[in-house]
């Protein structure tokens, strides 16, 4: 898109789709393979030095919403560290240049959060590359489509969701937490799912609906000390987790049941991101923005 981020427009006829082009790809999937290729806001994000001089970790930044927001923090002035799955490497290194065009430091970690020492040391050396750590944005997420119901959910799936979407979330965040001080920011990625959840996504509905628990319960905990705890809950999103994890028939149709009538493309949801980690959301915390587009949540 040639217009910035400030230029009003249609929503509704913003972006393309549905319906999308029949099209699979292997877990985790790549957005330079997808048709159309996703929008991570390199064309259309400006920013406004709203994180200047910030320090940011994001699960999952190598595609989808984790790219388009380390994309966003570094245009706002923030270094950014971010983990990716082994094998990820192109997609990793495609982040890294955006946020180095940026004029902003960058730091890309190939593991698995599954694994409890990965996510401690992730969070210690971010903290030693960068000399500190102010923001953390637990992102990362696995999902795979099982519409044939619970019965056909096996137990090594639902082991690999939890412990990707929840216990990845919780040791992070733990081990964050003393790099974490008085004015520091944490941003989790719930979902529409949390609150209208999808039959055919059972497992990963479960665990976006204790992210949104243990946001405001962590917020609360945490406002004492001077650090905001907040969720996005974004609703259809156009990324490589779509194509790698549905069949093609629900590809093809991803996103029409939104009011809006299409999916949202990864940099629709950064700004959010943006807003929550920065000092103009100094009094929001326990909060869930919800971008479904359209779609009433509570």
């Amino acid at each position: 898109m040639s217009k910035d981020q400030y230029t009003p427009r249609n929503p509704v006829e913003q972006y393309p789709g549905p319906p999308f082009p029949a099209q699979s790809q292997p877990h985790p999937g790549s957005g330079a393979a997808m048709e159309p290729e996703p929008d991570y806001g390199e064309a259309t994000y400006r920013g406004s030095g709203r994180l200047a001089g910030r320090r940011a970790l994001i699960t999952g930044g190598d595609s989808g919403i984790g790219r388009a927001v380390a994309l966003a923090f570094a245009r706002e002035g923030a270094d950014v560290a971010f983990c990716h799955l082994p094998g990820e490497h192109e997609d990793a290194q495609e982040t890294v240049r955006l946020v180095t065009e940026a004029g902003r430091r960058a730091l890309a970690v190939s593991g698995d959060i599954r694994e409890e020492d990965f996510c401690t040391g992730l969070a210690d050396r971010a903290h030693a590359h960068f000399g500190g750590l102010d923001i953390l944005v637990n992102n990362a997420a696995y999902q795979m489509s099982r519409p044939e119901g619970l019965a056909a959910i096996p137990s090594d799936q639902f082991d690999r969701v939890m412990k990707t979407n929840l216990y990845g979330m919780f040791w992070l965040t733990r081990a964050a937490l003393p790099h974490l001080g008085e004015g520091a920011s944490i941003v989790n990625t719930a979902s529409v799912q949390a609150y209208k959840p999808s039959p055919h996504l059972l497992d990963y509905a479960m665990t976006k609906a204790a992210i949104v628990a243990f946001t405001q319960g962590l917020a609360m905990q945490l406002a004492p000390e001077g650090i905001r705890v907040n969720a996005v809950a974004p609703g259809p999103v156009w990324t490589p987790l779509i194509p790698a994890t549905m069949d093609e028939e629900k590809v093809a149709h991803f996103g029409e049941q939104s009011p809006l009538g299409r999916a949202a493309q990864p940099a629709e949801m950064a700004p959010a991101y943006v807003f929550l980690a920065s000092q103009q959301a100094s009094y929001i915390t326990a909060e869930i923005i919800n971008a479904t587009g359209g779609t009433p949540l509570p």
